[in-house]
């Protein structure tokens, strides 16, 4: 904690119908709310055949944006939190979306897996109410997700993320709001299918109190109480009502529902279908209804990196040590990685030098975690698993970051690997890998006692390790190690020289 950190924090949730944004003031390690905007923008229904974000939902994306980054246009780097979420996971021009859209905001723009998604709604539910059950239930439903959590306190056990959402359920089965008995029927059956294979995990019997979040379930609680079909919460009798009360009707235009928003309409019965499925199926019969949702998950998520208590650095920690990496090996790398990076002009990197060593740290305690599938071509299994795991705290370019210079650490030195990395790293990474495979090479014996006096530097492609004292013509298995390692890095237009 230093007089760095900065006194005002803000999270964007770019949901697939809504966008969100949370402004906090940071007072001595605490978070007070001081301003929220929202936006519904339709993200779902702005894809095309082909899955990509049309020109006309970027245009109206885009300038809801950049309203809100007028609000963050002073806040500092590493101040504010943004995350994608299932549309733009989907949207193969995702990538093009973002790049303008971090323009608009002034702010990188990181895309989340669903079960991340859940993790960071359970951490945002958790830390607005004060339940005192010993197990919860939390659902959220989204334009075009719905996550399903169970935890206790502030942690979340059990997550799951399907591929269904108030946006695009409205408009699979209720095309210009047109509503019949059947289109309903259908809705909730194509639910209640989603829902089939973790009717066992999510039964009510496994918890003991129910918990709604997101603007779906918030209407719906507005519409009950409001017609007195409902007196707490969410109930299955005011479900039922108000399923009858839908289903009387031909158009949502005529549905004439108390505290329902001309916003909220058109994807009103996607919502209530998904809920209604869900309190059938995991045999509900009352659920409160929360404030905090994702966006408040992230600003506490931004707060732990602030504070240094990074969520990713304890998940690198559980998946080191469930692959059994050796951890003194590791160690005595980063000692040696970080040994070098201090020696290296700063001006080498463009990412700040705590994401640097951070990232770098990260990719130490992982690198070997692929020896417990298979000794040949460790560095692929372990790439694979970074790549492709739910790993908490971490969104998709994270992953794509690392997995990029764990495989790269080893053997052919692949410098196209890099190009489809994100500004800064893809310029980044690159030096980083070399300096890791460096150090690696450095504790091939893997002895305890410290690795020799050494200097190295770095200017554009050319990479210089000078050792003290003539250790080098001691140590002959280390001078034929880096003689092939001068190869591999000369294939990728790098020139490693050494004496």
């Amino acid at each position: 904690m230093t007089n760095e950190l900065p006194s005002s924090v803000a999270a964007i949730d770019l949901g697939s119908n809504s966008f969100h944004m949370i402004v906090c003031k940071l007072e001595k390690g605490k978070l007070r709310t001081i301003d929220r905007l929202k936006e519904m923008v339709r993200l779902a229904s702005g894809l095309d055949n082909e899955k990509n974000l049309t020109a006309e939902t970027q245009k109206k994306a885009l300038e809801c944006l950049q309203r809100f980054g007028q609000r963050i246009e002073n806040f500092p780097p590493g101040s504010v939190r943004i995350v994608g979420t299932n549309t733009l996971r989907m949207a193969k021009n995702s990538q093009e979306f973002i790049s303008k859209a971090e323009q608009a905001l002034g702010h990188p723009i990181d895309i989340i897996a669903g079960i991340e998604e859940a993790r960071l709604i359970y951490q945002g539910v958790a830390n607005s109410l004060g339940s005192n059950a010993n197990s919860r239930f939390v659902m959220d439903i989204g334009g075009g997700s719905t996550e399903y959590i169970i935890g206790v306190n502030d942690l979340a056990h059990t997550k799951e993320s399907l591929h269904m959402g108030c946006v695009t359920v409205s408009n699979n089965f209720f095309p210009d709001g047109i509503i019949s008995k059947k289109a309903f029927k259908k809705a909730v059956l194509f639910a209640q299918q989603k829902l089939d294979p973790f009717q066992r995990v999510y039964n009510s019997r496994r918890w003991d109190e129910a918990i709604g979040a997101s603007g779906s379930l918030r209407s719906i609680h507005k519409v009950l109480i409001a017609t007195k079909w409902s007196h707490y919460g969410i109930t299955k009798d005011g479900l039922d009502k108000l399923v009858a009360h839908i289903t009387q009707h031909d158009h949502i235009n005529e549905l004439d529902l108390p505290e329902l928003s001309e916003e909220r309409l058109p994807v009103f019965l996607g919502g209530v279908a998904i809920l209604y499925a869900t309190f059938i199926k995991l045999d509900i019969e009352q659920m409160t209804v929360s404030d905090g949702a994702l966006r408040e998950g992230l600003v506490h998520d931004l707060l732990g990196r602030i504070y240094d208590h990074d969520i990713r650095s304890k998940t690198v920690d559980v998946i080191a040590e469930h692959y059994h990496s050796d951890k003194e090996h590791s160690d005595r790398i980063k000692q040696t990685v970080h040994t070098m990076l201090h020696q290296l002009d700063s001006n080498l990197f463009i990412e700040t030098t705590k994401n640097i060593h951070q990232v770098i740290g990260w990719a130490v305690s992982l690198h070997g975690i692929g020896r417990d599938i298979a000794h040949s071509q460790y560095h692929k299994h372990s790439a694979y698993i970074i790549d492709n795991g739910d790993l908490a705290g971490f969104s998709r370019q994270d992953q794509h970051l690392l997995a990029a210079i764990v495989q790269t650490h080893r053997k052919k030195f692949s410098r196209s690997r890099f190009k489809k990395l994100p500004s800064p790293w893809n310029q980044d990474a690159p030096i980083l890998t070399i300096v890791l495979r460096l150090a690696i090479l450095l504790h091939r014996n893997r002895h305890t006692h410290d690795t020799p006096k050494f200097t190295i530097s770095i200017h554009s492609t050319s990479i210089k390790l000078q050792f003290s004292d003539n250790w080098l013509d001691n140590a002959p298995l280390t001078q034929t190690d880096l003689q092939l390692e001068a190869k591999c890095l000369d294939a990728a237009d790098y020139t490693l020289s050494f004496s």
